[in-house]
């Protein structure tokens, strides 16, 4: 039986959470294999809208969420979410957690905020969770794991280390007080009973599902052009939201991924900073960010908007090896009289099909676009492919021609089923 891993084709903020809720009622473990509550999906079931930033989207349905050893883990955040479903009604005692998850100390979201206002023009655009300091700890092989509050004393002297170095930068470069590790142990360790019945070796389980004809979804955060090797480096997250990433993140081998599901928003959004050729400076860029409601899960932030980047996709659909596409929020292009795509880049005179190489060409990348008809009519309730305007159904088979993967699902409306069905993704 397949695995099958979700993963956002562009920036982030594609609809992944969309994308994996309409599947996982009809698969067996849905598991979050990469980042940390700096993601954010939105879900709305029945007219109730769920804000969801660590847990996978798969916990409103029937199967076992899982959170696999990628994922940095805000204990705080992941108590706060699992109360607040729990007090709409959501069971959640299906829970599991990697043992070998890393956690988000406080520590590290002190780092996280005075790192960025230290690097000033230079800024990554984090979210401040202190993501980027507990993957960094994960690296450097001093980071705090889900299994050590298993046992305070590794955990103690876990902190004590960790924070040794951290305290000296802290105070002698910028200015704040030291942070007491017994304090910091105290506080992880008030999560630690009601943690350790969902703590569980997650690559057996998921490997054991599988043997067993099970079904499993990988659901990666963020997107491939925020990998932290292939996509828009320095201005990335600081891990694997990719497929293969989903291996690693859980503990599968890539022979059990038997289907790679991108999933690509009809136009193009950025949060935070970094190169971004197809970002509309105008009328037009509001008008996208109001109608699409284009403000961070997670942060709020107003998302940067512009055109469909055929390239940008097309580079993430060569190296995940996408066997569908599923296009979110068609509904939100209805209007427009002719909608931009862009099909290639001008960079120092000459024209590419393809992401330039090095930094410094993406950043002066120019789009060339081609322009397609729009439509006029609603189409949020439509439900097959035959039921969209010919001009829409004209503007996802360009996508198609452009990217080189078949268009499975499209997205036309916030709730989970306004969904136009093309290919059946099981």
């Amino acid at each position: 039986m397949p695995g099958i891993v979700i993963v956002g084709a562009q920036w982030g903020d594609e609809g992944k959470g969309k994308a994996t809720d309409q599947l996982a009622d009809r698969v067996d473990y849905t598991v979050r294999y990469s980042g940390g509550n700096n993601a954010g999906h939105t879900l709305v079931v029945d007219g109730q809208t769920y804000a969801l930033h660590l847990l996978p989207s798969g916990i409103l349905n029937a199967g076992t969420p899982v959170i696999g050893n990628g994922v940095v883990i805000d204990l705080d955040v992941l108590f706060e979410e699992l109360d607040g479903l729990g007090a709409v009604g959501v069971d959640t005692s299906k829970l599991i957690v990697s043992a070998n998850a890393h956690i988000i100390a406080p520590y590290h979201k002190v780092l996280d905020k005075v790192t960025e206002r230290f690097l000033g023009k230079r800024r990554i655009g984090t979210t401040g969770r202190g993501i980027g300091p507990a993957y960094s700890d994960k690296v450097n092989r001093l980071g705090i794991r889900v299994q050590d509050l298993l046992d305070e004393s590794i955990l103690r002297q876990k902190v004590a280390a960790s924070l040794e170095q951290k305290n000296q930068v802290l105070v002698k470069v910028y200015n704040r007080p030291a942070i007491d590790p017994d304090e910091v142990a105290d506080g992880l360790m008030g999560h630690a009973e009601r943690l350790r019945p969902m703590i569980a070796d997650v690559a057996r389980v998921l490997n054991d599902a599988l043997d067993d004809q099970k079904v499993v979804l990988f659901e990666g955060a963020q997107a491939h052009h925020l990998d932290i090797d292939h996509g828009t480096y320095p201005y990335v997250t600081s891990s694997s939201p990719i497929a293969a990433g989903a291996c690693i993140g859980s503990g599968v081998s890539p022979r059990r991924v038997d289907r790679v599901i991108g999933i690509v928003k009809a136009y193009t959004t950025r949060v935070g900073e970094g190169p971004f050729p197809t970002e509309l400076l105008n009328d037009d860029g509001e008008r996208l960010r109001a109608d699409g409601h284009e403000f961070g899960t997670t942060t709020g932030r107003p998302r940067r908007c512009g055109w469909f980047d055929a390239p940008l996709v097309e580079a993430a659909t060569r190296i995940n090896g996408f066997t569908d596409l599923f296009v979110t929020k068609l509904d939100v292009l209805t209007g427009w009289k002719t909608i931009p795509v862009c099909v290639a880049y001008e960079v120092n005179g000459k024209r590419t099909t393809h992401v330039p190489m090095t930094q410094t060409e993406f950043h002066h990348a120019t789009p060339v676009y081609e322009e397609m008809d729009g439509w006029a009519e609603d189409i949020s309730g439509c439900r097959e492919f035959g039921d969209l305007p010919a001009a829409a159904q004209a503007y996802v088979r360009r996508l198609e021609d452009l990217v080189g993967a078949r268009v499975s699902g499209i997205g036309v409306g916030a709730e989970r089923e306004q969904t136009v069905v093309v290919h059946d993704l099981l």
